[in-house]
């Protein structure tokens, strides 16, 4: 899943089943419960999409890390700072 998903504009109805004190409470403070459920589970979705990348890929970033470390960075010579 790309996270260009994460955003498409159109709505679907779904149920959801929520505690019932935590509906009363989002209800008193006037929260979108709409709102907060689609922001809370984009950014659970981005952050599972992060941590599959980082675990699928966590060979080729040790194995650069490595690298890194025996050779130091690529063109360091010419920073300037």
């Amino acid at each position: 899943m790309k996270h260009d998903s994460l955003v498409s504009g159109k709505r679907k109805a779904v149920n959801v089943s929520l505690d019932t004190g935590i509906v009363a409470a989002a209800r008193e403070a006037k929260l979108n419960l709409s709102q907060v459920c689609e922001t809370a589970i984009r950014e659970a979705t981005r952050a599972e999409i992060t941590r599959r990348w980082q675990e699928e890929n966590r060979e080729r970033i040790e194995a650069w890390n490595a690298w890194i470390e025996e050779h130091g960075l690529p063109l360091a010579e010419y920073r300037q700072f």
